[in-house]
């Protein structure tokens, strides 16, 4: 370590501590305290100190060290979360024009970074900013001092009345005319039920006990989130597309863009109510009844088909103006009927307790109290189809209807891809592959709701809160997105996605070479050990930030940052933002 003295033009000097090291056959420096401020003779005691020459501690006693560490802050994670914040540009997009604007988007900034590398309430996220309940360095790196509680509510409302504005600017950047769209919808359940959107509906968090909220991500084709919109808990997934149909065509100022949506969202009723007059193209799927109509004896699909292949295209009178592209994956035909021997067995062992039951007390066991149990049982795996069944009073048997079985069998694996794009603009291989994008989104609603950003559970009673607390997550999950794909080559992540190997788009992909390489020896080719992303995130927060009290003034302290590990600064490196540095 050494003192270096800047000149600042007419200015007084900056005088710095640093610290020397060698990066890629190259001599650098890295500042670890701003001593600008301190006096000049403890300065001089310092920098006698590095020289070799001894300073009595403050106290005076045998043995006492010399500087004394008064508090240590998790600092790592939190630059590099806002310098990837600024390397996106987010922060000129949350860019208010008054000084007061400035201090909310400053909050807005501070709670997106507080999201990620620690998630949980707006309370917690206050206490993450006092100075004495901080365990961060999150205060003092975005330069927040005195936060009311009352302040961190009114940049939710600041941050509601800004989405559209946000929205836009994102949508600029990542979504262009003629481009696919991707959109989903999801459910999480809130705490109370004094907030106007909480509603009891189809409940994919399986807590039916619990009103919840519906919310919608609009994601660029690489899984990039743009846009998100929360509706009430009991609305239904095909109802949610009018309103992304006009946020692309009036707010987003698209004229021509498909949207990728699963079967049960872009329906034939929407396709023709509202995605066709609106001038928008589609990319979904059918639902099983269709695809059986069309898998009937004269009809397009037939299994010959896939003798030779996997994908084939046909087309079907009762889709005119669309495109069918039929596949089959044996992966998923002997998945699904794994899953479904699986779930008849279980069924089974239940409806043969009951008929045991029944049989040994005929006269206690009437046709409606075993109904109640029968259905009970079959209605829990969704079994009903498979069986036949015979109720009356003191009598029940039952048995598999292995012509039915069979039929559903028959079409284990087949799915068919429907859209409007004709050849010329997407192939049948790119058309499945939109298709199986839609598990980008899968994945951005497990972050969101996972251990990552805890979207769930929602405590909030204001409906424009609700709707800022979702955004909030969405700009969150937007930063940690790049920052995944940014560090894949140290994480247990593919770095390398278009090397994977594939026999066909239908056919599941396995890891590229390098990502095989990388899991079997938990290291990367230079010997970094890779890890989880939650690891990672602990890892950089032990680059801390200390303030110090120095042997000549205790009363006085100065800030020093901890040396960064090789890990760490592989760590900067890759996302491309500079170490931390003491201001």
């Amino acid at each position: 370590m050494f003192i270096d003295t800047i000149p600042n033009r007419t200015s007084p000097p900056a005088i710095l501590l640093r610290e020397s090291y060698r990066e890629g056959g190259r001599v650098r420096k890295r500042t670890l305290a701003n001593l600008s401020k301190l006096p000049q003779a403890l300065i001089d005691g310092i920098a006698a100190l590095l020289d070799g020459g001894k300073v009595r501690g403050g106290g005076g006693g045998k043995g006492e060290p010399s500087f004394e560490i008064v508090r240590s802050l998790a600092d790592g994670h939190v630059s590099a979360v806002r310098g990837t914040i600024r390397k996106l540009g987010l922060d000129r997009t949350l860019q208010g024009r008054t000084q007061v604007e400035r201090r909310v988007r400053d909050l807005i900034e501070a709670m997106i970074i507080q999201r990620i590398i620690a998630p949980g309430s707006k309370l917690a996220f206050h206490r993450a900013l006092a100075p004495e309940t901080a365990t961060s360095s999150l205060a003092l790196s975005v330069g927040l001092v005195d936060v009311a509680e009352r302040e961190v509510y009114a940049a939710l409302d600041w941050l509601i009345g800004e989405q559209p504005r946000i929205e836009a600017a994102l949508a600029r950047k990542h979504l262009v005319d003629g481009t696919l769209v991707l959109y989903d919808v999801s459910s999480s359940y809130m705490e109370g039920r004094r907030c106007p959107l909480a509603r009891h509906g189809y409940s994919r968090d399986h807590r039916p006990d619990r009103p919840q909220i519906v919310y919608g991500l609009l994601c660029a084709p690489d899984g990039t989130p743009v846009a998100v919109e929360v509706f009430e808990g009991n609305t239904a997934d095909p109802q949610t597309i009018r309103n992304q149909i006009d946020k692309l065509k009036r707010r987003f100022r698209l004229s021509h863009v498909a949207l990728v949506g699963d079967r049960g969202m872009i329906t034939s009723a929407r396709i023709s109510e509202e995605l066709a007059p609106a001038g928008l193209d589609w990319i979904s799927c059918l639902k099983a009844p269709q695809i059986a109509v069309l898998a009937a004896d004269t009809g397009p699909l037939q299994m010959t088909l896939f003798d030779e292949r996997d994908l084939a295209e046909i087309a079907s009178p009762d889709f005119p103006g669309e495109r069918l592209v039929a596949c089959r994956n044996p992966a998923l035909a002997a998945e699904r009927a794994r899953k479904r021997e699986a779930l008849l067995a279980a069924t089974e062992r239940e409806l043969t307790r009951i008929a045991e039951a029944v049989r040994r007390k005929p006269t206690k066991h009437d046709r409606a109290a075993i109904g109640l149990a029968v259905g009970a049982v079959i209605d829990k795996r969704k079994m009903k189809k498979h069986f036949a069944l015979d109720i009356d009073n003191g009598h029940f048997t039952f048995h598999r209807r292995q012509e039915e079985i069979a039929a559903e069998a028959r079409l284990d694996g087949i799915y068919v891809i429907r859209t409007s794009l004709p050849k010329d603009k997407i192939g049948a291989d790119a058309a499945v592959a939109a298709y199986k994008n839609l598990a980008r989104i899968e994945r951005a609603f497990r972050t969101l709701k996972g251990v990552d950003m805890q979207v769930r559970p929602v405590h909030h009673w204001l409906a424009d809160r609700v709707k800022a607390h979702v955004f909030l997550c969405m700009l969150a999950y937007y930063v940690e997105h790049h920052m995944r794909n940014a560090l894949a080559p140290i994480l247990f992540a593919d770095h390398q996605p278009k090397a994977r190997e594939r026999a066909s788009i239908v056919r599941p992909a396995r890891p590229s070479p390098a990502a095989q390489r990388k899991l079997a020896k938990r290291h990367t080719s230079d010997g970094t050990p890779i890890m989880a992303w939650h690891d990672l995130i602990a890892n950089l927060g032990t680059l801390t930030i200390n303030q110090v009290a120095l042997p000549l003034d205790r009363a006085r302290t100065i800030h020093m940052l901890a040396r960064p590990t090789a890990l760490q600064e592989q760590a900067f490196a890759i996302l491309g933002v500079p170490l931390p540095r003491v201001q």
